[in-house]
């Protein structure tokens, strides 16, 4: 079966042309739904927006990370069985606390509550949002529960060791080291897979974003990528695209600023997003290798 065609939400114009690509233009859905949003905005951008689409989608471009939180209800939409592992390449936990809705960094604690999801993986964390001083902002219960592995880097995680959570940290020195690992635990205990990358786990070299960034080189997601052969995907998304935001919201405008996301210029823009075109054709390309699981 030839691989479906990757599907653009184009939301904030920040995903170039790409090789047989679908966009779906949905500028309406950007300011309610961008770097936060409401339980109800997000329900209701899952009935309006992706009830319609088949039930199979191909990789699904979500733009910026600020968006990264729409990876649950491509999740939620996935029939229950068989069950699969979600795998998130992102230089952030994406498992923090936001009690006023759901945020592109809060999303995963949710996805682990769901019960076709047998493991959540996420991978290349250089943010110090697992680090001790941010230890409280973090969802305690998945990784108390054995739910969700953090593979990370440059972090003391010593508090996790010390809070009884030892076995949902596994810290590496280097990128090599930590793709080589996961690869060899999926070369033990394939399974199906669903995976979701943020583009903000690369180097600056690799693709520029509008958060802080991780250590991984292009190399490394297509290591991992290729650890899921055996196991098949269900479905994948890919954010992480430069983008401009202006809010027309003071409150998520004072949200953003909390995040201390760097400032994008315009004059810069064109040449990031160009650097951003050419890794998303290598990781759908990669993509478009690894089977569909049944």
């Amino acid at each position: 079966m030839p691989p479906r065609p990757p599907l653009i939400l184009d939301l904030d114009g920040g995903v170039l042309p790409l090789p047989n690509a679908r966009s779906m233009a949905l500028p309406q859905w950007h300011d309610p739904l961008r770097f936060a949003c409401s339980h109800a905005t997000l329900a209701r951008f899952a009935d309006e927006v992706l009830a319609p689409l088949p039930a199979q989608l191909g990789t699904v471009m979500l733009g910026s990370g600020d968006f990264h939180h729409l990876s649950l209800p491509l999740l939620r939409r996935l029939r229950p069985q068989p069950r699969f592992q979600l795998v998130v390449l992102d230089n952030h936990p994406d498992n923090m606390r936001f009690p006023l809705g759901m945020h592109c960094g809060s999303w995963v604690n949710a996805a682990s509550k769901l019960t076709q999801i047998s493991h959540v993986h996420v991978l290349g964390i250089t943010s110090s949002d697992i680090g001790l001083g941010h230890a409280w902002e973090n969802h305690w219960r998945p990784l108390l529960g054995g739910k969700l592995t953090y593979w990370c880097m440059d972090v003391d995680v010593g508090w996790g060791r010390r809070a009884g959570l030892a076995r949902a940290f596994r810290r590496f020195e280097h990128p090599d080291a930590l793709v080589a690992a996961f690869a060899a635990e999926q070369a033990r205990a394939p399974q199906p897979t669903y995976l979701s990358i943020d583009k903000d786990v690369f180097g600056e070299d690799v693709a520029r974003s509008n958060w802080d960034q991780g250590r991984f080189q292009l190399d490394d997601a297509l290591v991992v990528i290729e650890s899921l052969r055996a196991g098949g995907l269900v479905g994948s998304d890919i954010t992480g695209e430069v983008s401009l935001a202006h809010y027309q919201s003071r409150f998520k405008r004072w949200l953003s600023s909390l995040d201390g996301q760097p400032e994008v210029g315009a004059e810069d823009l064109p040449a990031w997003q160009a650097q951003h075109q050419q890794v998303n054709r290598e990781l759908l390309a990669a993509i478009a290798t690894v089977p569909t699981a049944c």
